[in-house]
């Protein structure tokens, strides 16, 4: 019966239906831009047109894929490296009036200017010697370092063309490749176990690709509104702060303030001697990211991944500790996996119980037998009785008070 042609691959079975879903334009499924260009051109639908409009597809896909990184590369050369050069040739000079600053301050305030030289004098000879014994004795080590990463870089490149390659051949063939996973999910599992099987594959993509796709749409916008906004508040290397803004805004929660404080010392080295630029610039960041938070996060992402902020944080924590930036980027959608898939296992085992499987139930659950569910009493339940109880003493003593008066 497993095999039944009818009932698996045959017409009108479920499997065919499944298969339309899976090809979009078909049977009454939305279809792709260039099909329905096809169609009011009147192009006759076979095999042979399929391929081409998928090819077509493909080619538009990698040139805007090129463009995009073309114009950050264009962008890089433009706007962010000369400011990393304005920076380092200026560097004695931003070093120079930070120093002229600091001096100022200290002799404005005598006490906080021996506190900073006490604390000079104890460290100073601890820096020296760290730069003596370390730094100079392991400049082979420095400049082997420094080889290593060009050499890294280079491998990263080549990854980068041979991974760009292979995308193309598995956007021209997915559609194979998941009909061919689906089979073998079928071939080996039993027709029910498949199915939740491919069920939470597809709701593994989802996730993914609605919060990182998500994400870096919202970190595009965030950038862009920064680099509006430091451009009209006149800040020091607009597009480069704008940048690390964007960038970092890719990780959740803990972005923000990853991108915002670099930037912001940034600022105040720069122009020490207008620290309002660096309030100005913190203060803006905040409205930024409230805006960011509170509206456009939600608006672009949704409930992408069902989590509450705790494990958001915590898949962040996690993540992060084991795999750095990587693992905070990527944690929060496989937490979320995670977390859905101990979800269906825990309510599936409470329905073979026969017990519900809303959480508030059990929120303030004592013990379950027999009778049922026993609930401990919520504390603004304890707190209504207490009061309750002191209302009811009370009447009773003024009662008692006014028969005596009245005897």
């Amino acid at each position: 019966h497993a095999c039944n042609p009818s009932t698996l691959g045959g017409q009108g079975g479920w499997i065919t239906r499944s298969r339309d879903r899976d090809h979009p334009g078909q049977h009454g499924e939305t279809p792709s831009l260039l099909k329905m260009q096809c169609r009011k051109l009147k192009v006759k639908e076979n095999k042979k047109r399929n391929s081409i409009v998928r090819g077509i597809g493909i080619l538009i896909t990698a040139i805007l894929f090129i463009a995009l990184i073309y114009s950050l590369v264009a962008m890089m050369l433009s706007q962010i490296v000369p400011s990393i050069v304005n920076i380092a040739s200026n560097f004695d000079t931003y070093i120079s009036n930070f120093t002229k600053w600091i001096s100022k301050i200290m002799d404005d305030n005598p006490d906080l200017g021996r506190q900073i030289t006490l604390l000079i004098d104890k460290y100073s000879v601890e820096l020296e010697n760290w730069l003596n014994d370390t730094v100079l004795t392991k400049t082979s080590q420095v400049i082997m370092t420094v080889s290593l990463s060009v050499i890294n870089i280079l491998k990263g490149l080549w990854d980068f063309i041979i991974g760009f390659v292979i995308s193309i051949y598995v956007l021209a063939s997915k559609e194979k490749f998941a009909g061919q996973a689906k089979k073998m999910a079928y071939a080996f599992f039993e027709q029910k176990s498949a199915n939740r099987l491919i069920k939470s594959f597809r709701f593994t993509h989802n996730t993914f690709i609605g919060f990182i796709g998500g994400k870096i749409v919202d970190s595009f916008i965030i950038g862009c509104l920064c680099f509006i906004g430091t451009t009209l508040l006149q800040t020091p290397y607009a597009a480069l702060v704008s940048v690390i803004v964007g960038v970092t805004n890719i990780i959740p929660f803990f972005g923000p303030y990853l991108g915002a404080i670099p930037s912001a010392i940034l600022i105040l080295v720069v122009d020490p001697m207008h620290p309002l630029n660096c309030v100005y610039f913190v203060l803006f960041i905040l409205v930024l990211q409230q805006f960011d938070g509170n509206f456009l996060g939600p608006k672009i992402l949704g409930n992408s991944t069902g989590l509450t902020g705790f494990w958001v944080i915590f898949a962040i924590t996690v993540f992060g500790g084991l795999f750095g930036i990587l693992g905070m980027i990527v944690g929060v959608p496989i937490f979320a996996v995670i977390y859905a898939a101990i979800k269906a296992v825990v309510n599936t085992f409470l329905r073979k119980k026969d017990l519900p499987v809303e959480t508030v139930k059990y929120s303030y659950l004592k013990n379950i037998d027999e009778e049922g569910f026993h609930q401990l009493d919520s504390r603004l339940q304890r707190d209504h009785e207490i009061k309750d109880q002191v209302d009811f003493e009370q009447d009773k003593k003024d009662q008692e008070e006014k028969n005596v008066g009245e005897k």
